[in-house]
């Protein structure tokens, strides 16, 4: 099989969707690699290392899209990607159709097949393939909300841990999941005193078990998310629904409630955002301000940490990539529940049910369209 390695093309986007390592994976089982000219340069990865590998260097993403029979991404496909998807084409990457119609409707168009990290699910719910750069996310989180909490960038000018004699600045995480786990474990090791809100009771009783006695955890409902967002110095939305549009959890009113100088980090902004007033943007323009409130909405934050997030997807994505290129998607699937549940759109028909009630669109299931 010929697996093709384009370039990003997401603004400030530096990640790679295969390591110099994992090209030599393919090659020794006898498939062929071409990778765009400089892609993983923003990872540190120059073409020397993959052409040492075997892999082949191309000049273009045109030539890369046009031989490849499974191509590897990171991102979702951009405007200028659209056409270059094909039937017969396997697309694997970060899709999040839920939160972006016209990429969904440009795949289905395209008759590709379109599989998604983030919906390959393992049977405890766990999501493999999301997890490494939830991880990431989550951590950043923190650092990036910490950093527009200072005065010369925006913010209220407080210090998230505090001094003796200086009460420590209070952090809020929506979500007890991937990202909100490693944002509280990021923010009480600065010393920050820390609420994470949730709707499972079973969740926040694990957490309680494993997190410092300076997080501690509220019932999510309406009323509770907004009294502790008016006290918050930072909140981070790390909500998700597997698949699907993120639910809004603090609506455009409340935030005139919160202190100003206040600063929102919503990782689920690339899934729609669970605080309505988000808005993507990007590493070079990352914040914008509403009712005094800084937004840090960034959808690939990732993406600043290239070679750390690089590694850690990778080594997540490439034992499912071998396998698709030794047998095909569909064979693959079949053995593989779990990637089979990646699978979002095939030859112009959807087979993820929630991408289709998040738009109205008919789908169908992964099963009917195998036979």
């Amino acid at each position: 099989m010929i697996v093709g390695v384009p370039s990003e093309l997401k603004p400030e986007e530096n990640r790679v969707a295969l390591v110099p390592a994992g090209a030599e994976d393919f090659v020794s089982k006898g498939h062929q690699v071409m990778v765009e000219q400089g892609a993983g340069s923003g990872s540190g990865f120059g073409d020397e290392d993959y052409r040492a590998a075997g892999a082949s260097i191309l000049p273009g993403a045109d030539e890369v899209w046009e031989a490849a029979d499974l191509i590897l991404k990171v991102k979702e496909p951009v405007p200028i990607e659209y056409g270059r998807m094909r039937g017969g084409q396997t697309v694997f990457t970060y899709f999040h159709f839920a939160a972006d119609e016209t990429l969904t409707r440009a795949t289905l168009d395209s008759g590709c097949t379109a599989i998604a990290y983030e919906t390959v699910e393992l049977p405890s719910g766990e999501l493999p393939l999301l997890t490494p750069m939830s991880e990431v996310a989550g951590r950043m989180a923190v650092q990036e909300g910490a950093r527009f909490l200072s005065k010369v960038a925006g913010g209220a000018g407080v210090l998230l841990g505090g001094v003796p004699g200086v009460e420590p600045g209070l952090v809020v995480i929506l979500g007890g999941g991937v990202v909100g786990t490693n944002a509280a474990f990021m923010a009480s090791g600065l010393g920050a005193r820390v609420i994470i809100m949730d709707v499972s009771l079973p969740r926040m009783r694990y957490l309680e078990e494993i997190m410092p006695a300076n997080v501690t955890t509220v019932f999510s409902n309406h009323a509770s998310v907004v009294d502790a967002a008016s006290k918050a110095d930072l909140l981070i939305g790390a909500v998700l629904v597997t698949g699907g549009k993120a639910p809004v959890l603090l609506r455009a009113e409340d935030i005139k409630k919160m202190q100003p100088g206040s600063v929102i980090v919503d990782v689920a902004v690339d899934q729609g955002g669970c605080v309505e007033t988000a808005r993507p943007t990007t590493h070079a323009d990352p914040v914008f301000v509403v009712d005094d409130v800084v937004h840090y909405c960034v959808s690939n934050m990732p993406g600043a940490v290239p070679r750390t997030s690089t590694l850690a997807l990778t080594n997540a994505t490439l034992p499912y990539a071998l396998r698709m290129a030794d047998t095909g998607w569909a064979d693959a699937c079949k053995a593989d529940p779990c990637l089979a549940l990646g699978v979002n759109a095939v030859g112009g028909r959807l087979t993820y049910a929630a991408v289709g009630e998040a738009f109205g669109f008919p789908s169908t299931t992964l099963e009917e369209v195998l036979g």
